[in-house]
């Protein structure tokens, strides 16, 4: 009597259920697991006026905060701890219409810090459902019918409660480690409300500069043009966020899209900006959140950077 044989899946399907497998496993990581692992990034850079003392800069950048987001809240809190010498606010504070309580639990402990500050357009427009896949078309466009957010409430909180100065298309002037740090930037260029025009008379009005000052530039969007502009202004470094490092990134490769015409290979991380034969230190942070309508992270975890810039030889 013949003996049947049983009957082996066919390769395709095999490949199909691994493909599946991972792809399953790769969502729970991402939207369950990695979006939460807060990760203070701590780098180094010379960018200071010869004979400076170092500056302890904790760079901030997309929270995109929700009012239930209490993770990201009590790790953002907790970084008061660290005492640095300034902080950086790159935008993109709220995720929500009622984002604001989150944001002041999560700063409320940053009072008294000198801080600075930009805008970015979740600062001021709601989040909206979006379609991912269209960012590999280009930079995302504006909603039609955005849902605005009480940004005078944001703003009134940073300035007259935390202490920070606003930077939106703006130049400031203030002393830290004992020396003169002179600061400028720009409203979203991502929408382009940035007016870069304003800027040279925004720093004529500090006053004139001597060898020990150093100049900071910073920005919600690393567009090309600011960049090249910051530099132009005589930057010693750049600060900027929006990106997300892409969000969603391949393993071994980085980020995928960047949300605007910066190389991706500086779309996360300290880097170094080139233009017009100059060479200046460049932080684009990766962000601590995300939309609310896009919950994830893969191979790009929420960060916050404590970068020290030091004189230059």
């Amino acid at each position: 009597m013949p003996v049947a044989r049983k009957r082996q899946p066919h390769p395709a399907l095999i490949a199909l259920g691994a493909v599946g497998a991972a792809g399953a496993a790769a969502a729970i990581w991402g939207i369950g697991i990695e979006r939460y692992l807060f990760t203070l990034r701590e780098v180094s850079a010379p960018a200071l006026a010869p004979g400076s003392s170092p500056i302890r800069v904790l760079h901030i950048s997309d929270a995109h905060m929700a009012p239930w987001q209490h993770r990201k809240q009590d790790w953002l809190a907790s970084l008061a701890e660290l005492q640095p010498d300034l902080i950086v606010n790159t935008g993109d504070n709220l995720g929500h219409r009622d984002g604001l309580a989150g944001i002041r639990r999560a700063f409320a402990p940053f009072a008294g810090i000198p801080g600075v500050f930009v805008h970015g357009s979740n600062d001021i427009n709601g989040p909206a459902p979006r379609n991912p896949l269209l960012y590999f078309s280009g930079p995302s466009a504006r909603h039609r019918e955005p849902t605005l957010l009480d940004t005078d409430a944001m703003d009134a909180f940073f300035v007259e409660e935390l202490g920070w100065k606003d930077l939106n298309n703006a130049a400031i002037s203030l002393t830290l480690a004992g020396g003169r740090v002179d600061l400028f930037g720009v409203s979203d260029a991502h929408r382009n409300w940035d007016r870069l025009e304003d800027l040279p008379s925004a720093i004529e009005s500090l006053g004139p500069k001597d060898a020990g000052t150093s100049v900071l530039g910073v920005t919600h969007a690393p567009y090309q043009r600011v960049l090249d502009a910051f530099t132009d202004l005589g930057a010693d470094a750049i600060f900027g966020g929006h990106t997300h490092g892409g969000q969603v990134c391949l393993p071994g490769f980085g980020a995928l899209v960047a949300n605007c015409d910066i190389p991706l290979k500086q779309a996360k991380g300290l880097s170094t900006w080139s233009h017009g034969g100059s060479r200046i230190p460049l932080n684009v942070s990766a962000g601590c959140g995300h939309s609310i309508y896009a919950p994830v992270r893969f191979a790009c975890r929420p960060e916050a950077t404590l970068l020290t810039l030091t004189a230059r030889d």
